[in-house]
């Protein structure tokens, strides 16, 4: 039961940091109210928590030894590519994330100029999450052993 609950809570979050980095795109422009950047802000700690979730329980699920054993990931290149996109994805997320706290507090009223930098991160971070699923895909099938 354990297994299973663990797997339920890594899907829930690959899908909940699928769903927050793709409003983000969504919602980004050029300029946003300070208003708008609050909202960004709350997706952005949605994002962070299910982040910090996956973390968990992926590893709970490969230290753990509560489902394959532990060499089965160890020694899979394609699975330590796809944690370091993973880590990657989270590392490109601290500019915006920051941005978001910095420039949140105020007039709401208020237009903020957004970096296109920033911009060009969120759109990197979604090409990188996708190409994570392929590689998990790769993995059931046994290949990179």
């Amino acid at each position: 039961m354990l297994e299973t609950t663990l797997r339920y809570l890594h899907f829930l979050s690959i899908l909940t940091i699928a769903a927050t980095v793709c409003s983000e795109y969504l919602l980004i422009k050029p300029v946003l109210t300070r208003k708008e950047i609050s909202r960004l802000s709350r997706i952005d700690a949605v994002y962070g928590l299910a982040a910090l979730v996956l973390l968990g329980a992926g590893l709970t699920l490969w230290f753990g030894g509560i489902s394959k054993p532990t060499f089965y990931y160890s020694k899979n290149w394609i699975f330590h590519l796809k944690v370091g996109l993973f880590a990657l994805v989270g590392i490109l997320s601290i500019y915006p994330t920051v941005f978001f706290i910095k420039q949140r507090k105020g007039d709401a009223a208020e237009t903020i100029a957004i970096p296109s930098k920033l911009i060009w991160m969120i759109r990197l971070e979604l090409i990188l999450l996708l190409i994570i699923p392929l590689l998990a895909t790769l993995m059931a099938r046994g290949i990179g052993l």
